[in-house]
């Protein structure tokens, strides 16, 4: 089994007290058999946006700095890997980022958040390029990881990229109510990609947040068994806590070499409309971002 810790967590209100309280909720992570633990959406800064420019660069933190390279230190000495969100410093404007460390603290994997909610707060953010897809290095062995971030998940192109790049597991740091819909979202980015998604969110402590962080384990049907099983391994309460996600990856494995969805019968000559740029009502949006 894989044990995925979400971090479910209240941020401390600092660069700083963000940067403590992440390393003592790894280590309470670890002391309960955690391969990899996973934070809430821009863990450094507790998902927050100031609207004046130069006061978002100033919280922004770099790539390479301080508080990002702690917790490749940190999966290094806890021997388990750890994705740790964060504000990026970035030209022209800060990104919505994550980097992957695998347990021997190698930085296995960086991902910006490609879909902004330019609608809202973040229309300030630089978004990222591209979906990346890494083989992460666990304790249960080597994984075919990649990321999603929060506003990602809406647009079913981010997980089925991911999955044509080879993904079997899907990391989702998260900042929103995790309500029925937006749960369904995940549970069919899961189904129809036969892969597993584990989001975190935080609290209902947190504004505009709710906890709910949950895994699913894309695995619909089982040889032997009548009908579809619920895919859904974990759902959070409302809490702040560290929940666990135990995911067989044995059986996810053994499940995507025999099933039907996925890439097995897909007519992508098809699919050319899904690609075209041009939009039409009534999605037009003045603020929509090439």
């Amino acid at each position: 089994m894989l044990n995925i810790a979400l971090l479910q967590i209240e941020p401390a209100g600092s660069l700083r007290g963000n940067l403590e309280k992440g390393r003592d909720m790894c280590r309470r992570a670890v002391e309960r058999g955690a391969d990899i633990a996973l934070f809430p959406e821009m863990w450094s800064c507790g998902y927050t946006i100031p609207q004046e420019q130069d006061t978002l660069r100033a919280l922004a933190v770099e790539r390479d700095g301080e508080f990002v390279n702690a917790f490749g230190r940190l999966a290094r000495e806890l021997h388990m890997a750890i994705g740790v969100t964060y504000l990026e410093a970035f030209n022209p404007l800060p990104r919505n980022s994550l980097a992957l460390f695998d347990r021997f603290g190698r930085r296995v994997l960086d991902y910006a958040k490609v879909h902004t909610c330019d609608f809202g707060d973040e229309r300030l953010l630089t978004p990222g390029e591209d979906f990346h897809v890494c083989t992460l290095d666990t304790a249960q062995g080597p994984v075919r990881t990649g990321a999603m971030i929060c506003y990602d998940r809406e647009f079913p192109e981010s997980a089925r990229i991911l999955m044509l790049r080879g993904a079997e597991l899907i990391l989702v740091p998260n900042a929103c109510p995790m309500e029925i819909n937006r749960l369904s979202q995940l549970r069919g980015r899961a189904y129809e990609n036969m892969l597993a998604v584990a989001t975190c969110n935080y609290p209902a402590s947190v504004p505009d947040c709710n906890g709910h962080s949950t895994c699913f384990d894309g695995v619909a049907y089982l040889p032997g068994m009548t009908g579809s099983r619920d895919t859904c391994i974990l759902e959070a309460d409302g809490g702040e806590g560290i929940f666990m996600a135990s995911l067989d990856l044995d059986t996810l494995r053994t499940y995507r070499a025999r099933e039907v969805h996925g890439n097995a019968y897909r007519r992508p000559k098809k699919y050319g409309d899904i690609v075209k740029e041009e939009i039409r009502e009534p999605f037009i949006r003045p603020d929509r971002r090439d």
